[in-house]
């Protein structure tokens, strides 16, 4: 085992980037600018850039480099073909080889952000010591990843794991289309900005008294605060995010029986707000002999995805 890896973790405004030791340890991390123009026609070879400046400014031999993962958000096949990342401006290449030429050989391991995100925790934060975990995020969207045997479960067309967009909801229950086109998604009860569309509706639908109302405008964590302060309008509004999430994870549960749940995302930082509620619904979800299964938060925050990324090379 060489001494030194890299994780990258592409975004729409920034890459995060790693210099990690195959043993895990986190030794730098900095980020650079995500370059859009061009359909995102610089971002690889600013990637390489950033890679082979540190390792010069650092004095690190290519032959002590095992390898250079990168995560990104999109679908990525098994041989490194991303299909399509729209938030990035890239159609369907081989960004494994485009890397790897760009780096002079180093061996580049590539696959979707949120896959990479749960490998990250499974390897190094909340589901450290498990081999089977499913994470899901709950940010602007629900995203998710798969953990098997401790490798990502990336399924036959790079779109495995993409947990928010299980069908949880009756089409009536929605006013809208989900951006993938599908009607009814988890992402559409329980992502942070669904949360706070379904809470404008009851405010503007309702005559319930409500400390929202005081607002202008406001984001999740708000919604959060007034369920925590017994507010029955957040409340509402928190218990169908939960409820549907809940579902979904007795689903998986039946099907993956994982060793562990775990949260992340901005609306995991409301905790036992969130996870009791979850954990709840699950138990009554799920096929008996996993009900058990714990639901915790996720740890490594916005690392997670340098972490997995990087842990990638390692295998």
């Amino acid at each position: 085992m060489k001494q030194y890896c890299f994780g990258a973790d592409l975004g729409g405004s920034s890459v995060k980037l790693g210099l990690f030791t195959t043993a895990g340890e986190l030794l730098e991390k900095w980020s650079i600018p995500t370059r859009l123009e061009n359909n995102g026609a610089y971002i690889v070879s600013d990637i390489a850039a950033a890679i082979l400046a540190k390792m010069a400014g650092r004095a690190i031999p290519a032959d002590e480099v095992q390898g250079v993962g990168l995560d990104v958000p999109g679908p990525v096949l098994k041989d490194g073909t991303v299909t399509v990342c729209v938030n990035v401006g890239w159609g369907r290449f081989n960004v494994r080889e485009e890397l790897e030429q760009a780096l002079g050989g180093l061996r580049v391991c590539v696959a979707n952000d949120a896959n990479a995100a749960a490998l990250g925790e499974q390897w190094m934060g909340a589901g450290k010591g498990h081999q089977n975990v499913v994470m899901v995020t709950l940010g602007t969207g629900v995203g998710g990843g798969i953990i098997v045997d401790g490798h990502i479960l990336e399924g036959a067309h790079g779109s495995g794991a993409e947990i928010g967009h299980m069908l949880m909801l009756a089409e009536d229950e929605v006013d809208v289309s989900c951006n993938c086109g599908l009607r009814g998604c988890l992402e559409q009860a329980s992502s942070a900005s669904r949360v706070v569309d379904y809470a404008k509706k009851l405010l503007r639908e309702t005559d319930l008294d409500s400390p929202l109302r005081a607002f202008d405008d406001f984001a999740a964590k708000e919604v959060c605060d007034a369920c925590a302060a017994g507010d029955e309008l957040a409340t509402r509004a928190i218990d169908r995010c939960c409820t549907t999430l809940g579902r979904a994870l007795g689903i998986l549960g039946t099907c993956i029986d994982p060793e562990i749940f775990l949260i992340g995302g901005g609306m995991a930082g409301a905790g036992e707000l969130i996870l009791g509620r979850v954990r709840e619904v699950y138990r009554r979800s799920v096929f008996q002999a996993a009900t058990e299964t714990p639901i915790e938060c996720a740890t490594l925050g916005n690392d997670a995805g340098i972490y997995g990324s990087a842990r990638m090379v390692i295998d």
